[in-house]
């Protein structure tokens, strides 16, 4: 099938920093100045891994850098890997730029690109993932936090096109082209303009957006207590939508298990069962722990040497009763 695609007038993208000898502590504190690539679906609220919010703390300095987690140490030492496994499966060479760009008007919107496609106008991003993943690639589609990225990539860069390479850990390798889209470059180009004007620059905190992001963003900012009442007049109506919620939340429980206990009648004491849809299963599973009240009388020492005190704020709500 033959795909056109627009020429598109390229921009001159200007260096930030040559990332050659450049320190991972450097590297961050850059990063932390802009939008970059992997910020890109955050902004849209299409990254299954951040909130807003967080994007917000991140970018303004309230949150600690990230710890190099196994997953990010194997992404950057298999990048390599990937970028040789896309240019063998098709034919292509690729080199790298070793710098940061920002975008030609908008200094705050950053990319630094995987590799660059010798002798097209089009970049590489690299991926490596779990097997778990592979279902979301067997059918040829690219997840959206994915897409976004290389979107953001293309409206820096002036690409035509970016390719995306992925590996699925000992499972697959998938490549795939994305050409440049104006409607779609420009729609990220615009949010991601608002997203820092609205919150970055006046430094003005996102709402919340139920994600375990938020979550975990409110837990690091507000760890300890501040001794005093905060008044949130005008917020009746989401606690009292939050109070509902938690009713019909019991009512789902109640009717799920109402299910789950009928199936298990019905197995009659079987392991296994089928439908003409589905497989159903009830096994016994077991599992080893500490008896801490034994350990604690036996061996005091011991549970005193090994335990650790954690703090954590529960949220409450009940209605007032002195009005």
């Amino acid at each position: 099938m033959l795909v056109l695609t627009r020429k598109k007038e390229k921009p001159m993208p200007r260096v930030i920093v040559k990332t050659v000898g450049l320190s991972r502590e450097d590297w961050l504190e850059y990063r932390r100045k802009g939008l970059g690539g992997s910020d890109a679906s955050t902004v849209c609220g299409l990254n299954p891994y951040s909130s807003k919010l967080t994007l917000w703390a991140d970018k303004t300095g309230r949150l600690p850098e990230k710890e190099d987690s196994e997953a990010m140490r194997t992404g950057r030492d298999l990048e390599q890997y990937v970028a040789s496994r896309f240019e063998e499966a098709t034919g292509k060479r690729v080199h790298r730029r070793n710098a940061m760009f920002a975008h030609d008007k908008y200094n705050f919107i950053t990319a630094n690109v995987d590799r660059e496609v010798v002798g097209e106008n089009a970049g590489l991003e690299c991926k490596t993932t779990s097997a778990y993943a592979r279902s979301d690639f067997e059918n040829g589609e690219i997840p959206l936090n994915y897409l976004c990225q290389c979107r953001h990539y293309m409206n820096v860069m002036g690409y035509e096109k970016m390719y995306l390479a992925v590996l699925v850990m000992g499972r697959a390798f998938y490549w795939f082209e994305i050409p440049y889209d104006k409607a779609e470059g420009d729609a990220l180009l615009k949010m991601e303009i608002d997203f820092w004007n609205k919150y970055i620059v006046p430094d003005e905190r996102p709402e919340a957006d139920g994600s375990d992001s938020a979550t975990n963003t409110i837990r690091t900012l507000w760890h300890t207590e501040v001794e005093e009442s905060a008044c949130l007049l005008g917020d009746d109506t989401n606690f009292d939508r939050y109070l509902s919620l938690q009713e019909q939340k019991k009512a789902i429980e109640k009717a799920m298990n109402e299910v789950k206990q009928n199936a298990i009648l019905h197995l009659d004491g079987a392991e296994t069962g089928y439908t003409n849809k589905y497989n159903i299963s009830y096994k016994e599973s077991s599992r080893t722990s500490v008896d801490t009240k034994a350990l604690k009388e036996k061996y005091p020492q011991a549970y005193a040497d090994c335990s650790k005190t954690t703090k954590t704020r529960t949220f409450r709500l009940s209605e007032r009763k002195d009005v």
